[in-house]
């Protein structure tokens, strides 16, 4: 028997993690002959453009790199799979792969638009009978909005990322003499929960960021102005942290969207910049984190990576024991001392639907976080992982 393994959405700093996990399991269990790796997605299944992953991943030296390695070495797709009812021709190639290679277990890591694959394939291998063909999903995302699950492998280490980001551009901030605001721009389309994690500079004795801003709170532009203003009769250099999904009014959101329908969102914070530059005579300047905060590995929390290869792993073993249609999650025991279990879920639950940041953790005042999100981020970022280093720069896995 042999097994599949893909990678889908966007990248994050512990989905290599995730496939060493997986890699790791098949190794350990007698009845897998190989692993396949599915280039693009699911895109690779239906299309037969697979790699043998035991040939690639050759040494322990190997996988210790790859689960350090930011990305997706197996590449990714955004591709939506039709109803099996409107367009069956993607399952029968997708079948006619999984027989060509004698593939009965499917992994496929990804966000929640991945988990709508993961029930239409196990849903439509049922439905013709071929119970042998399991399909798993391992949670992935740095937007940390997957419901059912604490949180999500990527999140940590995306969140200690911006963390630290932010806290240099405070250094930055205050060495002149001048009043200024800094707006940082942090990924988030619907879930601001990677702008809420810039509250845990507070356990290190910051201040700033003064000001945060999720597209969970209400937002009014003038209210934004007095914000500021307060901010600024306290502090002569004024940090505001905003999620990139935060809306200014309903013509403010932008016309392109993905497969998934997806509004495609950006530029927040230079809005805000030019607003501000209007109202208040002051230096000003919006700084956009971008695609940075998913793949800098060189700061990746150890927690995350950890945690990332164990639900790789269990991942597989749920598929050996028979389970199909369901996605792994984390289960928070306790936060102090930081312990979480892994079980499965139906994987209807988590696609296409996202999970927000609680509104009982926005402030009455709409514009920060409360304690309670800084215990429930801290644990997400604690250690660091040992990174393989040449020439002075970072050593990643690359596909040979």
């Amino acid at each position: 028997m042999n097994i599949a393994v893909a990678q889908s959405g966007g990248p994050t700093c512990a989905i290599n993690a995730s496939l060493v996990g997986v890699f790791r399991e098949a190794l350990k269990t007698p009845e897998i002959d190989t692993v396949f790796g599915s280039i693009n997605g699911i895109e690779g299944i239906i299309g037969d453009d697979l790699i043998i992953l035991n040939s690639a991943i050759s040494t322990n030296e190997d996988m210790e790199l790859l689960r350090q390695t930011p990305s997706t070495i197996l590449g990714s797709c955004r591709y939506k799979l039709p109803d099996a009812e409107t367009d069956e021709t993607p399952y029968i190639k997708a079948l006619k792969t999984f027989d060509k290679h004698r593939i009965q277990k499917f992994v496929y890591i990804g966000g929640n638009d991945s988990m709508d694959t993961v029930v239409k394939l196990s849903k439509y291998f049922e439905s013709i009978g071929r119970s042998d063909i399991k399909v798993i999903g391992v949670p992935k995302t740095i937007d940390n909005d997957l419901c059912v699950t604490d949180h999500t492998p990527g999140f940590g280490s995306a969140a200690k990322y911006v963390a630290s980001t932010v806290q240099e551009i405070i250094r930055d901030s205050r060495v002149y003499s001048i009043e200024s605001v800094t707006i940082i721009e942090i990924m988030g389309r619907n879930a601001g929960w990677l702008a809420a994690s810039t509250c845990m500079l507070r356990a290190n004795g910051e201040i700033a960021p003064h000001l945060i801003y999720l597209p969970e709170g209400d937002f009014s532009v003038s209210r934004f102005v007095e914000d500021v203003k307060c901010q600024q009769a306290k502090h002569q250099a004024v940090i505001v942290a905003v999620s990139e999904g935060v809306k200014l009014d309903e013509n403010e959101q932008g016309s392109s969207t993905d497969a998934f329908g997806h509004i495609q969102l950006s530029g927040i914070g230079k809005r805000l910049e030019r607003i501000i530059a209007k109202e208040i005579n002051c230096k000003v300047r919006s700084i956009e984190l971008n695609v940075m905060q998913r793949c800098s590995s060189h700061i990746c929390s150890k927690t995350d990576i950890d945690e990332a290869e164990l639900i790789g792993a269990c991942g597989l073993k749920a598929a050996m024991n028979g389970e199909s249609g369901r996605m792994m999650y984390f289960k928070r025991l306790s936060d102090i001392p930081y312990v979480v279990t892994v079980d499965s879920v139906d994987a209807n639950e988590v696609a296409n639907t996202e999970k927000p940041f609680p509104k009982k953790w926005i402030t009455d005042s709409g514009n920060n976080v409360s304690d309670e999100a800084l215990r429930y981020f801290l644990p997400l970022i604690q250690g660091e992982v040992k990174i393989a280093m040449k020439n002075g720069m970072p050593l990643h896995f690359m596909l040979k």
